[in-house]
């Protein structure tokens, strides 16, 4: 099977808005001003927040964890890189299901930690579960809980501890729809601001970008009317953290209805590619480092020569050739902000995957096999 050509044309596209409606779309496209008043929320709470990192960023042998399931693990994924690459230190992502699962392996070295926890609302079993190992565990650690909800667990019993900190993001953010796209992108903007520094225009970059994304949404919508079977998503360094969730995304909103792959530009030869065929779609989120790129170049050109221009969208924030999605405006920003603004190309297609499939978007799974706050996890007790 090869993909077809789309049924209806960008123009004829672009007079709609797939998923109108449904709390998905809702959360979907009022991402960019979300990410305004986020930043307006870190600036807003920067003197507090500097009064909590200082003096832990002051010690050299610092340990930063960034951590949750499911989606708010890949923010620390896109996060983890990007900060070390500014920061020169140490900070690693690590799922709070594996840090609950295996404390021993994942917090083996007992040195002065700082633990950021993401989580869309903050009960999902393993959140608190994931800060109380860490209690457990090691002799020294602080927790900077960023997340959406406030009345969450998470949230509450961090709220007054003194070795805790907890940032709210957008009331908005705490997306109702099942899947997490305003809360995602929200709880990776804050982080970058909270360890970065305040930055008005880095945020109004980013906002204006995810605006190009969602006027340009049609683009998107003529890509899912090919009906791909499978879609994979690729990228490098801080951006196979954005593969990742954009292949969640479609596997979720399509209720598995579309197999999905990510990877990285270079792991991806090493076997994955084997999925790649006539009934695939592409996406290359393209990096704006230099050399990192080079590797993104090869593997979009490699498979655009296998399966064809159309079935291979690369995105990128400069540069680049035709069958390149170019966001303006981005110019010397790195990876970690583009990813930003770039996952709403993975969030739209779907979102329009989804509705072409007929599925209930907002709640893909009626009979409850998935969940949009985990269900059914025991949280065995930790011996000593």
């Amino acid at each position: 099977m090869t993909l077809r050509e789309p049924q209806a044309t960008a123009d004829t596209l672009s007079s709609s808005r797939l998923g109108e409606g449904t709390a998905t779309e809702r959360e979907l496209s009022r991402q960019p001003d979300v990410w305004r008043e986020a930043g307006r929320i870190v600036a807003d709470r920067r003197e507090a927040l500097d009064a909590f990192l200082a003096p832990l960023l002051a010690a050299p042998d610092l340990r930063i964890v960034l951590t949750g399931a499911g989606s708010s693990a890949f923010v620390g994924e896109v996060a983890a890189p990007a900060l070390s690459r500014r920061l020169h230190r140490r900070i690693e992502a690590v799922a709070t299901t594996d840090l609950v699962s295996d404390p021993a392996g994942r917090l083996a070295e007992d040195v002065p930690t700082l633990l950021v926890s993401f989580a869309r609302s903050g009960d999902s079993p393993e959140s608190l579960a994931a800060t109380e190992t860490a209690d457990r565990v090691l002799r020294d650690v602080h927790h900077l809980v960023i997340t959406c909800a406030a009345e969450g667990r998470l949230a509450r019993v961090h709220a007054d501890r003194p070795r805790s900190f907890v940032l709210l993001t957008p009331e908005r953010s705490n997306d109702e729809g099942f899947a997490m796209t305003s809360s995602f992108t929200s709880m990776l903007l804050s982080v970058l601001l909270v360890l970065l520094g305040d930055d008005e225009q880095v945020v109004g970059a980013v906002a204006d970008a995810g605006a190009q994304v969602l006027d340009a949404r049609a683009r998107i919508e003529a890509l899912a009317a090919r009906a791909p079977e499978r879609i994979v998503f690729l990228g490098s360094g801080p951006l196979a953290g954005i593969a990742r969730e954009s292949a969640l995304k479609v596997l979720e909103l399509t209720a598995g209805g579309i197999d999905t792959y990510f990877d990285s530009a270079l792991g991806f030869r090493h076997g994955p590619k084997a999925v790649v065929d006539g009934a695939t779609l592409v996406v290359v989120y393209a990096s704006a480092d230099p050399y990192t790129s080079r590797y993104d170049d090869d593997i979009a050109r490699e498979l655009r020569a296998a399966i064809g221009d159309d079935a291979v969208l690369t995105v990128r924030a400069s540069g680049g050739g035709e069958a390149d999605w170019v966001l303006r405006g981005l110019d010397g920003l790195d990876d970690g902000w583009l990813a930003v603004p770039f996952v709403l190309v993975g969030q739209l297609l779907a979102l329009t995957a989804s509705v072409n499939a007929g599925v209930p978007t907002d709640n893909p799974f009626p009979g409850g096999a998935v969940n949009r706050v985990v269900q059914g996890v025991t949280i065995h007790p930790l011996e000593d």
